[in-house]
């Protein structure tokens, strides 16, 4: 066989696989081996490293959620969502009462958003106005018919309320929930702990692809996200197991293992349900704003937010289940 024709029977193959998976597989490949190598660089040179990336991750995810909620003319005040997040995150970590600095700065938080989302002060600069515009025309139409807010965002006004709200919204689902992230970090184990919180719910990302590609026939939710599948959802469940025994195995010794044996099924359990329903919570946002991606940060993902919405998700039981256990 020629030379030419296996480069072209490969082309093939990757296309069909493209097709597969919605989403383009080198791409997404390269750019998961990038995130790999940076985060176990992170957490090697020290852990307060891997707490600044978290914020960096973050505060991309606010500046799509800016760019999306832009292009249905909803303004979320992203400065201050920056501000609140890294304040946040930094102090949940830094402060010898996490839960109390957590709760005092969202508390705070939250009311400085919702003061400043009040205000018509507009900041709408030229970068956040090519972005919206990047934004709408790789939406199609059918897409944009679809969305719940099917306007024109030049021309669309809406109101202080509606600003202020998913202003909130946004507050509790990036800032918020990542705290729950940072939290683990200050146990004994947080290196173990960052690879629960991060790794197994990408590895239920990978298993939901490999096996919703591979054998998907039964669909979870078609009218939200018509590639989640059934089987998808159980090699979600089963890779989330593996690697929350492998971390298991690799951190904990023998007296913990045999007394607790059934904290890596819990966690495979729930971290592939919670991170599947995280996918289809972002999916159903997607399908209301009328988009395709959340971003476009992330070559072959999407965007940030649409890596970290399973760990987000995923983030508070995972930091229940391993405070209960002692872990």
């Amino acid at each position: 066989m020629s030379t030419s024709k296996r480069k072209e029977e490969a082309e093939e193959a990757i296309d069909s696989i493209n097709k597969r998976t919605g989403r383009n597989m080198p791409q997404a490949i390269g750019t998961g081996a990038l995130l790999v190598v940076l985060i176990l660089a992170s957490l090697l040179i020290n852990v307060d490293v891997f707490v600044g990336l978290v914020v960096v991750f973050m505060i991309l995810a606010l500046w799509e959620l800016r760019v999306d909620f832009a292009t249905v003319g909803i303004r979320i005040p992203v400065l201050t969502l920056w501000l609140a997040s890294a304040v946040t995150l930094v102090s949940t970590y830094a402060f010898p009462n996490h839960i109390a600095a957590m709760s005092a700065t969202v508390s705070v938080a939250l009311i400085v958003v919702a003061l400043t989302a009040s205000t018509r002060l507009s900041m709408v600069g030229q970068r956040v106005s090519m972005a919206v515009a990047s934004k709408l025309s790789s939406s199609d139409a059918q897409m944009r018919e679809f969305s719940s807010f099917n306007v024109d965002p030049a021309s669309h006004r809406v109101s202080r309320l509606t600003n202020v709200s998913v202003s909130l919204f946004t507050m509790m689902y990036v800032p918020f929930l990542a705290c729950f992230i940072i939290l683990p970090l200050t146990g004994e184990h947080p290196v173990a702990h960052a690879f629960f919180l991060v790794f197994v719910p990408s590895l239920g990302d990978i298993g939901g692809l490999v096996f919703g590609a591979w054998m998907g026939r039964h669909k979870l939710s078609p009218r939200i996200s018509p590639k989640k599948s059934v089987e998808g959802l159980l090699g979600s469940i089963l890779f989330c197991f593996l690697g929350s025994l492998v971390i298991f195995l690799a951190t904990y010794d023998h007296a913990i293992w045999s007394s607790r044996w059934w904290v890596p099924l819990l966690l495979g359990v729930l971290v592939g349900m919670l991170g599947t329903f995280g996918d289809l919570c972002a999916s159903m946002l997607k399908r209301d704003l009328g988009i395709k991606d959340m971003g476009h940060l992330l070559k072959g993902h999407g965007g940030v937010l649409d890596r970290v919405d399973s760990i987000l998700m995923a983030a508070p039981f995972i930091c229940i289940t391993l405070a209960a256990t002692g872990l």
